[in-house]
């Protein structure tokens, strides 16, 4: 099977993140053969990974999804979402499937859909580690098993060949587990034998929607693939893609602009050219794509690395916040000094960070900017074994953000703390703790897929 083009509509650069419905409906419009999404990230920290909760609401989810199936529907064309759940787990793929279905009754749409769950069983990896199939990514040195033992969950991070399975299986909407971003969208266009070169490298650019548009707000965009390369345009009337604007998209989140690896093998745009066809549209031709020796499926793991207790005050006194970091370290000594008395607990036995906003809180010594500033707002988090520890201990702080005044000062200063109580028990933290990945002979197998009849047929 070997179409002249293929057209990949991506609405959004995340399912939940919303978008103007005219524009899926003027996609369509454009001839669209599959809709594509992404429905996470590791952005937003290991927590969504290691708790095995979603980043968006329900509602969020659900406005999207009831508008995409409708749309699938209607033009008889594949619905796939990829990272289901923000972090791939199961269970984010189990409540998108949740959601996905109570739409598909409620708006009386007969669609076949596969979920593809992606997580992995320690005790399988751990197996694969002695037989030397995983191997570390820099900068992550050797993996030992009770690293993998450690972790609440650990997914792997498919390519497009499981997506593509699916569709072959019959699926019309795919719920697939971790993904890569391009995998995503270009699953069906490698399905339907467009060249690897353009169609990666395009995915590549409309993994995150109207990013690579000179207006990302106002939604998707239309990828159209052939044997020679692809285009770009936005789904809304109003954007435009420039050749800058599309190619500036190689730059985001890659170590080196010119060559991404997939699974599968490595997108080349070093001899890619990019062209406008006219103000909004841009062409692109030259990309290459070089299949890899050895399929590898990346791990990502997450553990609880204790758990936290913030507090938050905001200061304006000017002698302090003109002497705002050596009162930062004064307060970090004497609370070491309090705990240690009161709490009979070592510094090694739990961990303070203090955050000033407004000073340097962000670009730490790098921070261009010189001078007192007008108010400083101090985030002090402690991360300790339980949470009653990491409680504690916030609470021994509680009366120094208040009242510690510098060693010079001859007065109690008073700042302002803005909630009550002032300590805010945050549960658990997590850490990632995998950058490996495992050698695969089939690169299915360490993923399950689950075909479910649609409504109509159940």
């Amino acid at each position: 099977m070997n179409d002249t083009a293929i057209r990949v509509l991506v609405p959004t650069g995340m399912l939940g993140g919303g978008f103007p419905p005219e524009t899926i409906e003027r996609g369509l419009q454009l001839g669209a053969d599959v809709i594509a999404v992404d429905g996470g990230s590791t952005d937003s920290g290991p927590f969504y990974l290691g708790s095995a909760t979603p980043k968006t609401t329900r509602a969020q989810v659900e406005w999207d999804l009831r508008t995409l199936l409708k749309a699938a529907a209607e033009a008889r064309i594949p619905l796939i979402v990829g990272s289901c759940g923000t972090g791939g787990t199961d269970a984010g793929v189990d409540w998108i499937a949740e959601i996905t279905t109570d739409i598909l009754v409620a708006e009386g749409l007969d669609l076949a859909v596969a979920a593809i769950y992606s997580e992995q069983k320690d005790s399988a990896l751990v197996e694969r580690l002695a037989a030397g199939a995983i191997h570390p990514l820099p900068p992550h040195g050797a993996l030992d098993a009770t690293t993998l033992e450690g972790c609440t969950r650990i997914v792997g991070m498919m390519g497009h060949e499981p997506i593509e399975a699916a569709l072959r299986g019959g699926a019309q909407v795919v719920l697939a587990g971790r993904a890569t971003d391009t995998a995503v969208a270009a699953a069906y266009p490698l399905m339907r034998g467009m060249p690897p070169g353009p169609a990666w490298h395009a995915a590549k650019i409309v993994e995150c929607g109207g990013q690579c548009t000179t207006d990302p707000r106002a939604g998707g965009v239309l990828a159209t693939i052939d044997a020679h390369g692809f285009t770009i345009e936005p789904l809304n009337p109003a954007a435009s893609c420039t050749p800058a604007s599309v190619a500036a998209h190689m730059l985001y989140e890659t170590a080196d602009p010119f060559r991404m690896r997939e699974p599968a093998g490595t997108i080349d745009v070093t001899a890619a050219t990019y062209r406008a066809v006219d103000e909004r549209t841009v062409r692109v031709e030259g990309s290459e794509f070089e299949p890899a020796p050895q399929h590898t499926i990346k791990l990502e793991g997450a553990r609880i690395s204790g758990y936290e207790t913030m507090s938050f005050t905001a200061i304006r006194d000017p002698h302090i916040l003109a002497n705002i970091e050596e009162w930062a370290t004064l307060l970090h000594k004497v609370l070491g000094e309090w705990v240690a008395r009161t709490l009979r607990l070592d510094v090694g036995d739990y961990a303070v960070d203090i955050r000033l906003y407004g000073h340097n809180a962000v670009l730490a010594e790098h921070d261009p900017a010189t001078g007192p500033a007008r108010e400083v707002a101090v985030m002090l988090l402690v991360r300790a074994p339980d949470q009653a520890t990491a409680t504690a201990i916030a609470k021994v702080a509680n009366p120094l953000m208040l009242h510690l005044p510098t060693a010079d000062m001859a007065y109690l200063p008073s700042t302002a703390f803005p909630f009550s109580p002032a300590e805010t028990e945050r549960g658990p933290a997590y850490e990632f703790v995998l950058n490996h990945v495992v050698d695969v002979d089939d690169p299915t197998e360490l993923f399950r897929t689950e075909y479910r009849k649609a409504p109509a047929d159940a």
